[in-house]
């Protein structure tokens, strides 16, 4: 079988001969380091994206992919119309009517929340809070019934639970004999959420639509909440809507809502990619020290092949083969590895819980209490391109002094 010159002898440099024993350890070494850079990118990035689409789901099940509500901030006239809308476009998977104020609550203590009032039969549409009831049901919320449903840290707050009584004060001012005071309200708690995110654990509070609009004096909905297909369609179906429903609406995304924070994370992991690349460069500088002793102990050889008509490109390919073997090698040891350990990550990391007695994420201090994981084919293509660049890179200066060697000076002493 025809393989070319540069390819053939390279390949027999990298098996160990009697009197190069310390360059094949060496060569090896830069193996394991280049794997173990590799492995410890690849599981990083994994728990980054894990942790990313984790916060994700949790805020985007509190919250909806986009609102669409009327510029003067007061209630929708003909919002049975711009529901149909909105629901009409083929990327919207759900739509729902709402109400939000913020408000004052006292119980056994005061605590501030931001009051949303909802529809039970069409909220699970647009978002997950019923699926993270603990206490109590959100279909208990019924017109005229002054229910309330809370999050777990706002319950906590203002110390009541399921059959307690809270007293609401909103922000719309009436006059009396005694002057404006604020409207009150009694409301009966039906149910508690935890969504496992602070800002909505300890600050959200549900009502019954009909509720929120008697209360708030409107006479309709004060916006509609929207479940799309793919939340990164948002901007997209934002325009369409907006195109559709005319001038008199304004409609918003999540990402206007909450994009510093999606920003900051993604700037996170762009930061940690630089730091652990890093990393796989400092690795690859063993590779670098292998092949400088692997041209220093060829002097004699590259010799003879010069005399024998090899060419400096030649030769320059020749120690450029070895180098990026080893690349390859270290690469692809490092990204079976990585996957795999990024793939089986959550259960390591429980049984070295369940080892240790050791509870690494307490749901006590954090709200996400499992490491999260989420390997994505994208990220290891880059690592491991990253690393055959860096590891190409590493071959140039040491296969470029190779191919300057001197035949008459090499063989002077042999």
């Amino acid at each position: 079988m025809f393989r070319p010159l540069e390819l053939f002898i390279g390949l027999r440099y990298t098996r160990a001969k009697r009197r190069n024993r310390f360059i094949s350890f060496i060569s090896t070494v830069s193996i394991v380091c280049i794997a173990i850079s590799v492995t410890a990118l690849i599981t990083v990035m994994s728990v980054m994206n894990g942790f990313d689409d984790e916060l994700r789901s949790r805020i985007l099940g509190a919250i909806s992919h986009a609102t669409v509500s009327s510029l003067d901030g007061q209630g929708i006239a003909d919002w049975p119309r711009a529901l149909r809308i909105a629901a009409a476009n083929p990327h919207v998977k759900g739509a729902a009517p709402y109400v939000e104020t913020e408000a004052f609550l006292q119980a056994r203590r005061p605590s501030g929340a931001l009051v949303r009032g909802i529809d039970p039969a069409t909220e699970p549409k647009v978002s997950d809070i019923d699926r993270h009831m603990i206490a109590g049901r959100l279909d208990a919320l019924v017109p005229g019934g002054w229910n309330i449903v809370l999050g777990r840290e706002l319950a906590m707050t203002l110390g009541v639970d399921v059959g307690d009584r809270v007293t609401m004060a909103v922000p719309e001012f009436r006059a009396t004999p005694m002057g404006s005071v604020p409207r009150l309200r009694a409301f009966h708690v039906v149910g508690i959420f935890e969504m496992g995110m602070q800002e909505f654990d300890s600050g959200l509070a549900l009502i019954h639509l009909q509720d929120a609009e008697r209360l708030n004096g409107l006479t309709g909905p004060a916006g509609i909440r929207l479940k799309l297909d793919d939340l990164f369609n948002a901007r997209m179906v934002a325009h369409q809507l907006a195109d559709a429903l005319g001038q008199v609406y304004r409609v918003e995304t999540w990402m206007d809502s909450h994009a510093n924070f999606f920003s900051a994370i993604a700037m996170e992991k762009k930061v940690m990619f630089i730091i652990l690349s890093l990393i796989i460069l400092v690795a690859v500088i063993n590779l670098i020290s292998m092949l400088m002793m692997l041209v220093t102990d060829k002097q004699a050889d590259i010799a003879i092949l010069r005399t024998l008509g090899a060419t400096p490109g030649s030769i320059m390919l020749t120690f450029m083969v070895q180098g990026v073997l080893v690349g390859l090698v270290g690469t692809a040891f490092g990204v079976a590895l990585g996957s795999l350990l990024s793939w089986r990550l959550p259960g390591i990391v429980k049984w070295i819980e369940h080892l240790t007695g050791v509870t690494f994420l307490s749901p006590d201090v954090y709200y996400i209490s499992e490491l999260p994981s989420k390997l994505a084919a994208g990220d290891v293509a880059g690592v491991a391109l990253i690393t055959f660049l860096f590891s190409l890179l590493a071959t140039l200066y040491p296969a470029w002094r190779a191919s300057r060697t001197q035949p008459a000076q090499a063989l002077r002493y042999e």
